[in-house]
């Protein structure tokens, strides 16, 4: 059981509608990450625009990317 509250609806939000319908078309679901940065559209868009700006910059080859991503999921106890 997550230990914050996951949101699934944008509540009329309208940087979770956008955010919320492109992620549902790329990925087909909300990742868990949007679900509790929803919280904060605020920072829900400042974290999706730093991830964007990690991926442009090509500073990381993606296999180190997944990796780094996957070491800090084991690190904070997640299950995937």
């Amino acid at each position: 059981m997550p230990r914050v509250r996951e949101i699934e609806t944008d509540g009329g939000d309208p940087v979770l509608q956008e955010i919320f319908a492109k992620e549902r078309e790329a990925v087909g679901t909300l990742l868990n990450t949007t679900k509790v940065y929803a919280h904060c559209p605020p920072i829900l868009q400042a974290a999706r625009q730093l991830s964007a700006a990690l991926e442009r910059s090509g500073l990381l080859d993606p296999q180190l990317r997944s990796l780094v991503y996957l070491r800090v999921a084991l690190l904070n106890g997640c299950p995937f």
